[in-house]
């Protein structure tokens, strides 16, 4: 035995053949021996004379398992009375396919794992790069990483039910747990002592059988006969009776089988899905990035308060905020993102953080009742204490906003922002000069360098239902308040190719590109086609953005309730009077036109030889009229105020009469100090305040941080001025008269009003709800419609009325106890009772209020969902406020079955209301002294911003729109994949072994309308089979839905509409569908003949071939990032199942 041991070394000319076996004589040297051959042909084997001795026992047979495969030689070998010992690091049922005759006639098997597998574990997982090879050995269970093509074929449910069955009569496993190595053999006894070995023999896989060709260069087996067969059998009885080293794990082997073949639940599919395409950030995800429930805050009245897509959205924010630093919450209106962010709040105020809500003057009402110790506060248990300080308050120095001394703030002291409206701040940085030459910086910088870059780390929530205009550097002006404008803090954290600088680069010039395209063309879905993997990764990192269809059919609802159904808008357009020979609107505009509003711009009638007197040493001429300095300031002035009256004559016709009589008092100041004789110590201001502005307006940059300019009349051209504002009387006069006789009585559209009312009042349109909102811009009208409103409502229908506006003081004919205070919240209060929890906060007090007059400053953050019929007494020139408006109304949760707007418009087309302003701004953008109203005409910008408005007022005469489909294309709604990352994070806390699934498995669900019936695959491109697809945001994992009829109803360049989908089919049903099964089952054989869905699967896997292709191509032809020329062209077998969902009928509807 030694000496042929030693001496078996045969050549022969062309070849060499060398064996060197360690026969040894115990198994435990077994672990510390390797067996090398290296072999060619078995035939060019040159046998000297000399070992004679060799003649008289069979030779070793060599299988390169291509033209000699062990398979064959198996079925050969393979008898009723064989047994069979296998040591391997694998098992592979389709190794038991591939031999299934065979194997289910033998006598027994006995199988050890080489390596540790499918033992129990009682001590920690180890570390990743121990564990995930023994996680590889077990999953081989279902099929190796090349035996891809047998699992594609989808018939593992019926082999793996025929494995298990053989397995409980014939075989019995065994693991090796000693940490010892083992090579890999197998023996075949067939009891009459001929015996043979078959090594090396790694895996019991079909690779290893020469069926299936794996990645081993020298993929050989060779036959060993007896006697060195008859050594390795005793040596693998010797270790099968070591009950220490070695463990039966027969029945895990069994139960793993089992779940290939078991029905599933689609929501463990579901789950499963997740984990393969999330399970690198479970790996990544630190605890400090996660919300620290220890904090108590699930526990707060305001997470009570949320409802489930609130709450999503809140622990999201949270991760983002630990991780980037930033988010942005774009939920659309009526979704509760100010419900969602003192969530968040409450997170951090618990953790002792510091907190500071920006937010437009208007909201603070609102902010500041949820903070304070109010009986109408309800969440006022949770005791937050966050400061509230303005937009405006960021251009102050000095100042009180809310009892803060501006002057003292600690700006660099917050550890978390929240911006209110961060829209406001899409503009981003830019530094002006003040009037003593001083660097000035926009409210943008001053947030970013006082309280971004100063201090402690401050983290940074937006809030907005509109982050992005037209560009998408309005989203990265936000953004960067996150990162400080300092790319490099973010680029480390994010997992993409290139810099958040470049990706917005990039994705402006695509959307360039687009917005070039014919208008047929030109849809929100070929720009999100267009943009890169990268793009969508940053958005996906940094935003949460839902609208109410993602809420509705992606989420339960059943204990919420659902949005109420809009009726179709309707819209009214009457005259300013009925009164004979009155006054038209057409009227009024052609007398507006005839203004100059000199009066605001001074500084144009300053003479030359005294011009250096009222400028910066910085500035030139140029720059005096370039809007820099004085004259810019008061050009913008006198631009907001020419569009205000028109927006005031659209409003109402006592509001307008009100800004024409403060004018014409305005120039008739002016003109009397012109007529006084020492002219050198008169002076006039250069920033004219107008008054009656509408809530946008008041806000603009000119009115803040700037020194009103004194101008002296000796130094200027006051007799071409006077001209001037004599003309500019004369007019004002005019339109005084013009509308003199148009009193309450003849008030056209007060009419109007009234008869909607009277028609609401005796027809309501959700059982016996009376009530009303009417919104105007402008505090005037408001008064002026609660004076003429209320009496006639209280008098007529018994019914009461209140105004609230952001600037008058709360009223109601509602009549209070003598000690109840009428403010802001007791009027909205008593106007939604069930939605502001009246019983709750004014148990004692009777009556409702059922009329609201107001203005936007309710507009923004209030649920006032009791109500189900909204008017819009003029209409907003942003098309934005009026969804925001009717978004008070139109809320998940509501009572209402429906709900309506009604719009009143101007008495003239809609393209002689856009046409009017655009030559008013035109007109306005330039001096008094050279305008001439045509001369100027509005830049391509300007006039894109008019054409926007014009499309959206044009939809809002028929149609109630969301914000998200306002965007004409530029939208981030429904693009985030993170909640089904924390989807994955909560379920793997009670389900840790989700990773030991194996691929392949399926659950069948119920269709719906928008599921037809069909299969969504989750495959997973095979390591470097395909170069990274930059459009699917999902690689290497690709999604696709089929239908039965082989369409793709979703290629894999949606991936979140296909998880959306996914989880709104599975979510909820832990349970498989008893029926749904019965029939697939019926269909399939269950699961011996799935010849349908393989077709599907190969169907799935050329359409994202198919569609990779065409990406790859228009990426290449419009400069793109591309990988069109980076490798092969991806075939079938590259891809992986990891599993399928089946969409499927029970009767003949979905």
């Amino acid at each position: 035995m030694q000496n042929i041991h030693k001496n078996c070394f045969l050549s022969s000319k062309k070849s060499t053949f060398c064996l060197a076996l360690p026969f040894v004589p115990s198994y435990k040297s077994l672990y510390a021996n390797t067996c090398f051959m290296t072999f060619l042909s078995n035939q060019e084997l040159n046998v000297r004379k000399d070992f004679k001795h060799c003649n008289t026992m069979e030779l070793p047979v060599q299988f390169d398992n291509i033209n000699r495969r062990v398979v064959d030689d198996l079925k050969e070998k393979l008898t009723a009375a064989s047994s069979l010992s296998v040591a391997a690091a694998s098992f592979s049922i389709y190794a038991f396919e591939a031999l299934k005759k065979e194997l289910e006639a033998v006598h027994e098997l006995r199988f050890i794992f080489t390596s540790p597998a499918f033992n129990k574990e009682t001590a920690k997982k180890q570390q990743r790069e121990f564990y995930i090879p023994k996680l590889n050995r077990e999953r081989n269970l279902y099929g190796s990483e090349f035996e891809i093509r047998l699992r594609n074929q989808l018939s593992q449910k019926a082999i793996a039910r025929e494995c298990a069955e053989w397995i409980r009569h014939k075989v019995r496993f065994k693991s090796n747990v000693s940490g010892g190595v083992m090579n890999g053999f197998m023996n075949v006894a067939d009891g009459k002592g001929n015996d043979f070995t078959y090594f090396p023999f790694n895996e019991f896989t079909t690779t290893e059988l020469g069926i299936e060709r794996g990645n081993n260069l020298c993929p050989g087996v060779m036959r060993l006969p007896s006697p060195y067969a008859e050594q390795y059998i005793r040596n693998f009885d010797e270790l099968w009776r070591d009950k220490d080293r070695f463990q039966d794990v027969t029945d895990t082997i069994i139960e793993n089988i089992e779940t290939v073949y078991r029905e599933n639940a689609p929501e463990f599919i579901y789950f499963v899905t997740l984990y393969n395409i999330f399970h690198e950030f479970l790996e990544d995800i630190s605890e400090d990035v996660l919300p620290n429930e220890a904090t108590g805050f699930k526990n707060s009245e305001i997470w009570g308060k949320l409802y489930n897509f609130q709450r999503d959205a809140a622990l999201a924010i949270i991760n983002k905020l630990e991780k980037y630093n930033g988010c942005i919450l774009a939920d659309s209106v009526g979704l509760g993102k100010t419900f969602t962010a003192l969530a968040v709040i409450k997170y951090y105020e618990n953790r002792n953080k510091s907190v500071l809500v920006l937010c437009p003057k208007k909201l603070n009402d609102n902010w500041i009742t949820y903070r304070s110790n109010y009986v109408n506060n309800p969440i006022a248990r949770d005791r937050l204490r966050y400061d509230i300080l303005f937009h405006t308050d960021l251009s102050r120095d000095t100042g009180r906003t809310n009892g803060l001394d501006l002057s003292h703030i600690n700006w660099g002291n917050y550890d978390l922002v929240v911006i209110d409206e961060s829209h406001n701040f899409r503009n981003g940085g830019k530094v002006t000069t003040d009037d003593d030459d001083n660097p000035k910086e926009n409210r943008y910088l001053r947030l970013m360098n006082r309280v971004m870059r100063q201090g402690v780390k401050t983290k940074v929530l937006m809030l907005s239902a509109t982050p992005v205009n037209n560009r998408f550097n309005d989203l990265k002006n936000q953004l960067q308040l996150a990162y400080e404008g300092d790319a490099s803090n973010i680029d480390g954290l994010l997992s993409t190719k290139n810099s958040i600088d470049d990706i917005f680069r990039q994705a402006q010039t695509v959307y360039n590109r687009w917005s070039k395209l014919p208008a047929e063309e030109r849809t929100a879905k070929a720009l999100q086609d267009a943009l890169s993997f990268d793009f969508f990764e940053v958005l996906d990192a940094v935003t949460i953005a839902r609208s109410r269809k993602h809420i509705e059919q992606y989420y339960d609802t059943a204990g919420i309730g659902k949005f109420p159904h809009r009726l179709p808008p309707l819209s009214r357009r009457p005259k300013l009077t009925d009164l004979d020979n009155a006054v038209t609107y057409n009227d009024i505009y052609n007398l507006i036109q005839k203004l100059n509003l000199a009066i605001y711009t001074p500084s144009d009638f300053i003479l030359p030889s005294k011009r250096y007197k009222y400028m910066t040493g910085k500035e030139s001429d140029k720059d005096f009229y370039a809007g820099l300095s004085m004259s810019g300031r008061e050009r913008g002035i006198r631009r907001l105020m020419c569009i205000n009256l028109l927006k005031r004559l659209e409003s109402s016709v006592a509001s307008f009469r009100l800004t024409v009589e403060r004018v014409r008092e305005q120039v008739n100041g002016i003109l009397e100090k012109i007529g006084k004789a020492d002219l050198n110590n008169v002076t006039v201001d250069g920033d004219l305040t107008p008054d009656g502005l509408d809530m946008d307006d008041s806000e603009s940059d000119v009115f803040i941080g700037n020194k009103k300019g004194k101008v002296c009349l000796a130094d200027m051209d006051y007799i071409s001025w006077s001209g001037y504002l004599e003309k500019d009387l004369k007019t004002l006069d005019q339109l005084l008269q013009k509308i003199s006789a148009i009193t309450p009585a003849y008030d056209g559209k007060l009419a109007q009003l009234k008869a909607d009312l009277q028609e609401k009042f005796t027809h309501p349109i959700n059982g016996n709800n009376k009530k009303v909102i009417i919104f105007t811009a402008f505090s005037d009208t408001a008064v002026y419609l609660y004076d003429n409103l209320a009496p006639y409502i209280k008098e007529r229908f018994n019914m009461d009325t209140a105004l609230v506006t952001g600037d008058v003081e709360a009223r109601t004919t509602l009549k209070l106890k003598s000690r109840q205070k009428l403010d802001f919240n007791t009027v909205l209060t008593l106007f939604s009772p069930v939605s502001k929890e009246k019983a709750a906060i004014f148990p004692d007090t009777d009556g409702e209020i059922d009329v609201l007059i107001a203005t936007d400053c309710i507009s923004e953050g209030q649920n006032l969902q009791d109500c189900d019929y909204l008017v819009n007494f003029d209409i907003h020139w942003n098309p934005v406020r009026i969804i925001q408006r009717f978004g008070r109304i139109d809320r998940i949760g509501s009572r209402n079955a429906v709900i309506q707007m009604v719009n009143y418009w101007p008495d003239v087309s809609l393209d002689e209301y856009i046409n009017l302003k655009a030559r008013v701004e035109a007109r306005m953008k330039v001096s008094v002294l050279t305008s001439t109203g045509d001369d100027n005409p509005l830049t391509t910008e300007e006039q894109n911003d008019l054409d926007y408005r014009k499309e959206q007022l044009q939809r809002l005469q028929h149609e109630v729109i969301d914000l998200e489909d306002m965007n004409t294309g530029v939208s981030i709604m429904d693009l985030g994949l993170n909640e089904f990352r924390l989807d994955l994070l909560a379920y793997m806390k009670d389900n840790p072994d989700v990773e030991h699934t194996p691929n392949g498995l399926h659950a069948v669900t119920h269709c719906r309308k928008d599921t037809p019936e069909g299969v969504i695959f989750v495959l997973k491109s095979r390591k470097d089979a395909l170069p990274l697809d930059v459009k699917n945001r999902l690689h290497p994992f690709y999604m696709v839905y089929i239908d039965m009829d082989g369409n793709i109803v979703i290629n894999h360049l949606s991936p979140k509409d296909l998880l959306d989908r996914f989880r709104s089919l599975c979510k909820g049903k832990a349970e498989p569908d008893k029926n749904l099964c019965h029939i697939f089952n019926k269909e399939t054989r269950d699961g011996a003949d799935m010849s349908r869905y393989s077709k599907l699967l190969n169907q799935a896997v050329e359409s994202i071939v198919q569609t990779k292709d065409v990406s790859d191509m228009e990426c290449f032809l419009t400069g793109a990032q591309t990988t069109l020329f980076t490798g092969r062209k991806a075939e079938p077998d590259d891809f992986e199942l990891i599993d399928f969902l089946v969409v499927r009928k029970e009767g003949s509807v979905c």
